[in-house]
């Protein structure tokens, strides 16, 4: 998402983008696992500190699946292929927006 102004407002969304992913998988938070920074945040600067950080050798080659940063296209393809309504995803963040 792109904000553009604010009076009046104007917002774009972006069809190309990176998506960041956390280093850990994700759990529902809970007071043991609360602070673990690497499940709960997709800060990249953060997650290259983990030892689950998984660099590529250029972060943008479309079609890098394993990366803890890749295209938003892939990520998209990914979920398509795990069998997730990405149509139905995007118009819940246009929703949400």
């Amino acid at each position: 998402m792109l904000i553009k102004g604010f009076d009046p407002i104007e917002a774009y969304l972006c069809d190309e983008g990176l998506a960041r992913m956390c280093t850990e998988d994700y759990r529902q938070p809970t007071p043991q696992n609360m602070k673990n920074m690497f499940m709960h945040l997709t800060n990249f600067t953060l997650n290259k500190q983990s030892e689950n950080y998984k660099a590529c050798e250029d972060e943008f080659i479309e079609g890098e699946e394993k990366g803890s940063k890749r295209l938003l296209s892939t990520l998209w393809k990914t979920l398509e292929e795990e069998g997730c309504d990405v149509d139905e995803i995007k118009e819940k963040i246009k929703e949400t927006v």
